[in-house]
Formats: structure tokens, C-alpha cells, sequence
């Protein structure tokens, strides 16, 4: 043991959470945490960040998250806008022109960038990141977790969290069951250069296209041309493909190899299907791809561990700052994994769709009529792209669990009131307070607020905790999500002022 890491003998944590991996949701953890003061230190086994371009798109709920934490405009001038349409089984649908949202777009990015962003991010927070330094042990008692990295050195945390991917060590060491199914097909994916007009690869490419959703070859820039093709079985994906193996599979499908050459990067994904059974099991918890993979139809992965992350910081964050009632760091498991299991059935279903066998192909086209219907698209889009998630907060309005969009309220946009990761108190009737709970709860009185309900109480991610204008329904309800009262002279009078 290395005593330097500990403060004195008795074992007494260095650090709050020790997150394993540093992807967009291990970076994401760790900004969340740091809002509210948590040491938090990262360790990734990779040294250096991951330099291929794969452009990833950020749906809109996660556009609305980053918009929470003042981080959008920095995203958009990496990305670029697409329609938030087509994305249900490559279905070319576009998305109904009144969805509830102020960033009703996909925001195409690459993953480099958007890596490199947050992890920025949770390091100007005060996030330590340390490279180089897989995980390989843990051990964990009433205190803490004692972690062990691959060079020997043992650190020493009161949580640890695994976002360490969907081969997560984190996870196996935990013990945690990972049911579903394997990968039953396999694609090739990477960027390369052509040695064929584009006049002619448009024309292969869209006639394939009409039967063969798992094909395509786009322009990606500087001559380079994004390629994705179906492989023949499945094979061991630690090993990456090579470009012979690119040649063999678009000569299968498209009957060229389309003169390929000059590959960036060259990967390979399947389809497994896997949920972890439990989230936390005592002072370890997963998050992202160690909790949960399926394939990347629809464009749900990232999305998915960055919404996990939010959900699970600012509970973590309470539990380790004392305040935390004492059911709600379980409420983690309990809201995210049900999301989880409907992302997982909707790329089952998604995959079957994209098969070339009859059966398949006519449930496609009946589905493809069927969402000429709003109610069925509309409902499908709210599903890709997650704004469309109600928590189970028991019984009450239709709005209670779900995010508040980005409304106008006095002064500007709702969003920007959540910059610091706190709840916030919403407050038409100006005749509200948060009292004792103003060290964690803001408080924005504004009758001009464009709500259709008297009050509204936030979560710090966003979604609607309370709604009524009753001030002890209010205490009980501040009580069940943010613990007890800091003071006892919680009837100070309320404020119209902006959060700081």
C-alpha cells in the first residue's frame, strides 16, 4: 500500500469518486461532481485520447443537457446542425415541425472533439485526470474503496465508478451479471479515400440502399469518404479489420471495392445486446457502456451514458456532501436502468428492420406508412432522442417527471439558471420559498414565466420534481429530493432575482 496516498493511518479517503474511464460519460461524471465541490479523480488506460474522426451526433436531450451547463454554444462550433429526422431503423421520415424543445436538431461532432470538450470541462472544474492508469482491482468496506491500477499504485476513494466501456473491469470485478445476447451480425466501419467518381458511387450506393440499411459510402472531406458495410459472421473485435477486408465485403455487397484505399481509421461493431443487472452494488457504481451496449442504430450510445452521468452526478455529489436523503442515490438505478432496457429494445427492434429477408422488409414498409401518422413519428423521435422520458415520481400531472424544456422565463432562457447544477424553484405565485434549502435550491420568482402551472420545482438535471403552489406541499417534496433544511428559518421572503 502506498501510505502517501492516504491523508493519515486510518485510511481516511484522498479522494471523494475515482471515476474509471475518460470518455463523454466518464468526463461528464466528473464536471458534475466538481459543481458541487467533490474531488474527483479520472484514471484512463488510454495514454493518449482516441484520434480518429468518427462523427457522432448529440440528440436533443443531451444538446439540452449541455445546454444546462453553459457548454452548447462551445459544441456548436465544432458541430453541425442535421434534421432531427430519419433516425428510427434509417426510416427517412422527417421529424414533426412542433417538437418541445429549442434545440429540436441532431448535432453531428467529432467524437475527438466532443471528448476533448468535456473533459476540458470537468478540468477547469478542478477534476484531476490521470492517463495511462488502467484499473485492475478494488476493494470496498463502510468507509470507501481502496483501487488498485495496473502499475500497483492504491488509491483510495469513498466511491468508484465504473465508465469504463462495454468490456468494463470495473463491472467483472464487481461481479455484476451482464445478461442479453451476443453479436449475431457484424459491420465494418472507417474512412478512407475512393478511386471512382462520385458520380458512380452515388448511383451504387442509392440503389443498395433501398433494401440495405447497414451499407454506405459518404463524403466525408479532403477526399475521404465515411464506409460502412455488412461483414460475413462475427469475429474477435479486438482485432481491428484490415483493408483487404473492407475490399472483400463492398465487392459481396456492391460488387465493387470501389478502388478503396489510404484508410484513416478502419473498426469493426456488432450487435450485442447486454444490460447490466444492477447499477450500484454498495459504494461502486456503473455508468455508460459498462452498464449497458447494443448496436449503434439510431445513434443512442453516447447519448445515453451522458444522460446516465446526469442523472447520477448531482445524487452522488449529495450523498458525499451529507445532505442526500436516504433513498436517492438508489433512485439512480431505479430511473436509468428502465431507459436503458427501452434503448435496448428499440435497437433490437431497429436491427431486425434492417434486415434484407421479406419478413422484415414488409413490417418496414408498414412502418414506413405508418409513421406518416404524427402521433406514431412524433412518438418515435421522442423515443431516439430522449425527450420523451417520464420518471415514475408517482402520481400526479403529465409533467411531473419529465424535463422542462428550455422556456422563456424573465431575463432570458431557463437554461442558463442551471449553469451551477442546483435545483431550482420556479415560481409564478412569487409566494414561495426554499428557506433552508437556498444552500442547493434556487429560487426564480416570475409571474411571466411560460409555464401553464403555478410552480414548478427542478431537479438539478432538469426534470420536474413538484408542481402546486402550496408551501408545505412544497417543504415535503424539497425534503424527499434534497434532504433536511440547512437552517430552521425557512420563511424568508422569496426573490425575483437571477441565480448566481
Amino acid at each position: 500500500m502506498d501510505s502517501s496516498q492516504f491523508s493519515d493511518a486510518d485510511r481516511t479517503p484522498v479522494f471523494d469518486v475515482i471515476i474509471a474511464g475518460c470518455g463523454p460519460t466518464g468526463a461528464m461524471l466528473a464536471a458534475e461532481l466538481q459543481l458541487h465541490d467533490v474531488r474527483v479523480l479520472v484514471v484512463e488506460k488510454e495514454t493518449e485520447p482516441v484520434s480518429f474522426v468518427r462523427i457522432v451526433g448529440l440528440h436533443i436531450r443531451s444538446l439540452e443537457l449541455v445546454a444546462m451547463r453553459g457548454l452548447l454554444d462551445r459544441m456548436l462550433e465544432h458541430g453541425r446542425k442535421r434534421p432531427a429526422g430519419g433516425f428510427f431503423a434509417a426510416i427517412d421520415k422527417p421529424a414533426p415541425k412542433d417538437l418541445d424543445s429549442a434545440h429540436s436538431y441532431l448535432l453531428g461532432i467529432p467524437q475527438p472533439v466532443i471528448e476533448r470538450l468535456l473533459e476540458e470541462h470537468a478540468t477547469q472544474l478542478g477534476a484531476q485526470v490521470r492517463r495511462g492508469g488502467a484499473v485492475v482491482g478494488f476493494e470496498q468496506d463502510d468507509e470507501g474503496v481502496t483501487v488498485e491500477l495496473a502499475d500497483g499504485e492504491q488509491l483510495r476513494s469513498r466511491y468508484l465508478v465504473g465508465c469504463d466501456g462495454g468490456r468494463s473491469t470495473v463491472r467483472k470485478l464487481l461481479g455484476v451479471a451482464f445478461p442479453g445476447e451476443p453479436s449475431r451480425t457484424e459491420t465494418l466501419m472507417g474512412e478512407m479515400k475512393v478511386g471512382v467518381p462520385q458520380e458512380d458511387i452515388s448511383a451504387r450506393v442509392t440503389e443498395i440502399g433501398r433494401t440495405n440499411k447497414r451499407f454506405w459510402l459518404r463524403p466525408f472531406g479532403e477526399g475521404a469518404y465515411s464506409v460502412v458495410v455488412p461483414a460475413e459472421g462475427v469475429s474477435d473485435r479486438t482485432e481491428p479489420p484490415t483493408l483487404d477486408d473492407f475490399k472483400q465485403q463492398l465487392r459481396t455487397v456492391a460488387g465493387t471495392d470501389f478502388g478503396v484505399h489510404s484508410p484513416r481509421w478502419l473498426s469493426r461493431f456488432g450487435d450485442a445486446t447486454r444490460l447490466a443487472e444492477r447499477y450500484r452494488v454498495g459504494r461502486v457504481l456503473l455508468a455508460g457502456d459498462a452498464a449497458h451496449i447494443h448496436p449503434p442504430t439510431g445513434g443512442q450510445g453516447l447519448n445515453l451514458g451522458v444522460q446516465d452521468a446526469f442523472n447520477l452526478g448531482w445524487k452522488l455529489a449529495a450523498q458525499i456532501r451529507g445532505w442526500a436523503p436516504e433513498t436517492l442515490l438508489d433512485t439512480y438505478h431505479d430511473e436509468r436502468h428502465p431507459v436503458a432496457e427501452d434503448v435496448l429494445d428499440n435497437t433490437r427492434a431497429q436491427m431486425e428492420l434492417h434486415s434484407t429477408e421479406p419478413g422484415p422488409q414488409a413490417v418496414r414498409r408498414l412502418l414506413t406508412e405508418l409513421m406518416d401518422f404524427d402521433e406514431v413519428n412524433r412518438h418515435l423521435i421522442e423515443k431516439i432522442t430522449a425527450i420523451g422520458i417520464r420518471y415514475d415520481f408517482g402520481e400526479g400531472p403529465d409533467l411531473l417527471g419529465r424535463r422542462l424544456p428550455d422556456i422563456d422565463v424573465k431575463g432570458g432562457r431557463l437554461y442558463r439558471l442551471l449553469h451551477r447544477g442546483r435545483g431550482l424553484l420556479l415560481d409564478r405565485t412569487e409566494r414561495l420559498t426554499v428557506g433552508g434549502w437556498s444552500d442547493r435550491v434556487d429560487h426564480l420568482a416570475d409571474p411571466t414565466a411560460a409555464l401553464d402551472v403555478p410552480c414548478v420545482l427542478l431537479r438539478p438535471d432538469g426534470h420536474v420534481a413538484w408542481i402546486g403552489d402550496d408551501q408545505q406541499d412544497l417543504d415535503d417534496h424539497l425534503s424527499r429530493w434534497f434532504g433536511n433544511p440547512a437552517r430552521p428559518d425557512r420563511r424568508s421572503a422569496p426573490t425575483a432575482t437571477r441565480p448566481g
